[in-house]
């Protein structure tokens, strides 16, 4: 009987794939290592890792080649993402937010005239751009902003406040596009619009940075539009196209996400392995211990699901196939194991854990957010369960 050949399912990187995992994990052990516990004390902005990563072509990677991208693809970055993330989530968050929420909406939605003028200089990490979508009344619900737009002449003028942004009040941010209301649909849901922002304008204020319990050199801030007044023409895409927009950035910023959380999982499994084999006790090393070994080979497993589950998703959506359920799935696990990973380090590392300048104390106050930021927990749940019919 003549059995058709059945082609396997190869997860394995490729050699472009693997030769930038490589080249990123050494410049995140040998440049952004050394400078992450001071980064994370005073929570400056780490401009200098920033510039490297963008004259490395980071920020470009899964950008066109035509637009001063690398002409990689979103898996290049998730993969770069991941590798940051093992060492430092701040750094790893920076690249995540300006690519995935930056340049993408820009990339994807824009006209040629708008990518011909944003996308170079944040394709080569000179510039960094934010998308406001977040509000401090609204959270989850995203779709239902009160920030609004008004067409006076051939002017939007934008009044409302946005709620933790990240990347929109460094000194190099330069466009924050804002999701806002601009009027009624039919069905009486609000039209939504996403508008460009240059920035700095009039109008435009970049609040304080937040005292944040992690990500502490990350730049995050509230922003309030008072009558700010932009071009008629900076509508990213068309009027109304607003909420399809940024459900489609957020089912990829999910998969980007859940590499950085794999990153941070990962990494407390290093810190684990190097310490359970250096610290003593009892006249032995720790990791000689089943309860020590075996906590630590739990952490291996989460992080490697997780790995399975993020990069199974990238490559649904590198083909072109449906990918909304994985990105949900992913981000719902990897972000959890993080959380579960960075306490179990901090357990191995016992009193030395809960001292900030510890790694994985770091990695600890750094993976909470993930459950929270880009679709909470519970808004992953909602898209799954959905997605099956419920």
């Amino acid at each position: 009987m003549h059995h058709a050949k059945i082609e396997g399912v190869d997860h394995r990187l490729s050699e472009e794939h693997e030769a930038l995992r490589k080249s990123v994990e050494s410049f995140a052990r040998e440049v952004v290592a050394p400078q992450a516990e001071q980064a994370d004390r005073s929570g400056e902005f780490p401009y200098d890792v920033i510039r490297q990563m963008g004259e490395m072509g980071l920020f470009g990677l899964p950008l066109p080649e035509q637009y001063g991208g690398m002409g990689g693809d979103f898996l290049a970055l998730c993969l770069a993402i991941e590798e940051l993330a093992r060492i430092d989530s701040s750094v790893a968050i920076t690249l995540e937010a300006a690519v995935g929420l930056g340049s993408m909406p820009v990339y994807r939605f824009g006209s040629e005239e708008q990518k011909q003028q944003w996308l170079p200089a944040l394709c080569r990490g000179e510039r960094l751009a934010a998308f406001g979508l977040t509000e401090p009344g609204g959270g989850s619900d995203a779709g239902n902003p009160r920030t609004r737009a008004v067409l006076d002449g051939d002017e939007w003028v934008i009044n409302g406040t946005k709620a933790f942004i990240t990347n929109s009040g460094t000194d190099i941010t330069n466009l924050v596009t804002v999701l806002c209301r601009t009027g009624e649909r039919a069905d009486g849901r609000p039209e939504l619009t996403s508008i460009m922002v240059p920035v700095p304008r009039d109008g435009f204020v970049a609040s304080p940075k937040y005292d944040k319990v992690g990500w502490h050199a990350s730049d995050t801030r509230e922003l309030s539009f008072t009558d700010c007044r932009v071009p008629a023409d900076n509508v990213l895409g068309a009027r109304g196209r607003g909420y399809a927009q940024f459900l489609s950035t957020l089912d990829e910023g999910r998969v980007a996400i859940a590499a950085l959380a794999v990153g941070l999982a990962q990494g407390c499994v290093d810190e684990s392995v190097r310490y359970a084999k250096e610290r003593e006790a009892f006249g032995n090393q720790i990791g000689k211990y089943q309860a020590v070994a075996f906590r630590i080979a739990d952490m291996q497993t989460r992080a490697y699901v997780a790995r399975c589950a993020y990069r199974d998703a990238a490559s649904r959506m590198l083909a072109g196939e449906p990918f909304k359920r994985e990105a949900a799935i992913a981000k719902l696990y990897s972000s959890t194991i993080a959380v579960d990973n960075a306490r179990d380090a901090t357990q191995v590392f016992g009193g030395y854990g809960f001292m900030n300048e510890c790694a994985v104390a770091r990695h600890w106050r750094d993976a909470k957010i993930l459950e929270i930021g880009e679709g909470t927990s519970e808004i992953q749940r909602m898209l799954i369960s959905r997605d099956l019919g419920l």
